[in-house]
């Protein structure tokens, strides 16, 4: 029982200094591998993520003295980083039909991040220096989340027709 609140102690010191014990680094290396385990690869995760860290950094490069640019870029802003949102919901997703609904989304706010860009380039006069390299990454993304949707709701037919009712 001492041990027991000699340890407990010792986690407490831990958490107050921040310092963080050999046992607590692997509880929390397992706890990220868990996260990993979902329907989306980290990688892909963390692909989305930097999409919308390019969205970030280009919405802070854009000039808002214009009222469209403004109006523009908030746009940009909130689809180009709901595609990361709605790819982490779609990573926990419960079921077949969840995660296809879940890329729907993250679908359709790449499409419309695309939309934004291509105004901006086209209408508003904002070099495509800035604007291509996340034109691309939009397309790119769109293609992937189109295949992932086609190849999920061909794996959920087939395991339907496998069980008859």
């Amino acid at each position: 029982m001492a041990a027991g609140r000699s340890r407990a102690k010792r986690n407490r010191a831990c958490e107050l200094t921040g310092t963080e014990s050999a046992r607590d680094k692997a509880k929390t290396e397992i706890v990220k591998a868990e996260i990993d385990q979902g329907r989306i690869s980290s990688e892909f995760r963390e692909r989305t993520k930097q999409f919308a860290a390019a969205t970030i950094r280009l919405h802070v490069k854009l000039p808002k003295m214009r009222e469209e640019v403004r109006v523009l870029g908030k746009q940009l802003l909130r689809s180009g980083t709901s595609v990361a949102a709605q790819i982490r919901k779609a990573s926990r997703a419960r079921s077949d039909e969840e995660f296809v609904a879940r890329l729907g989304g993250a679908l359709q706010d790449a499409d419309e991040s695309a939309l934004w860009l291509e105004l901006l380039r086209e209408n508003c006069g904002i070099g495509s220096q800035l604007t291509q390299p996340l034109e691309a990454e939009s397309y790119e993304l769109l293609a992937m989340f189109t295949t992932m949707i086609k190849r999920t709701r061909e794996k959920s037919r087939g395991s339907k027709s496998d069980n008859p009712p």
